[in-house]
């Protein structure tokens, strides 16, 4: 089994969520929250990637970042399935259908992978044709 990631744009917006519920008091200072997380961003830096493994991030930047993850959607269902009717991708969120079958199994990073797939590739109906649906 391959160790779970968490991607750039996730540490991205945890830090910019964290730094709008506890801005800087003098603009110099950072929440612990914002620091913790931080770091683990200047690791994916410092390494030129994309995503890092979870068991690298400190337990306040995991904290930090669970926090964010409870704030975000958690399925991208558009209630359009189309793999009740036999896809093997659905139409309306983009998802395999063993991702729609264990969805409830998935933990938050393995969520947050498939979002991140569906999401470059746009092609889903939740990205185009029923986008209204998805910002609900």
């Amino acid at each position: 089994m391959s160790p779970e990631k968490i991607h750039v744009t996730d540490l991205e917006a945890a830090i910019n969520w964290w730094r709008e519920r506890s801005p800087s008091p003098d603009g110099i200072s950072a929440a612990p929250e914002v620091r913790a997380l931080a770091e683990a961003y200047a690791l994916l830096a410092w390494q030129r990637a994309s995503e890092l493994d979870v068991d690298l991030l400190s337990d306040a930047a995991l904290s930090a970042w669970l926090a964010w993850y409870e704030t975000t959607p958690d399925s991208p269902c558009i209630a359009i399935c189309s793999t009740a009717q036999g896809d093997p991708i659905c139409k309306g969120c983009g998802r395999s259908f063993d991702e729609v079958q264990q969805w409830p199994a998935l933990g938050p990073f393995e969520k947050r992978a498939v979002w991140h797939r569906i999401s470059f590739e746009g092609t889903a109906w939740r990205f185009n044709r029923y986008a209204e649906r998805a910002a609900r």
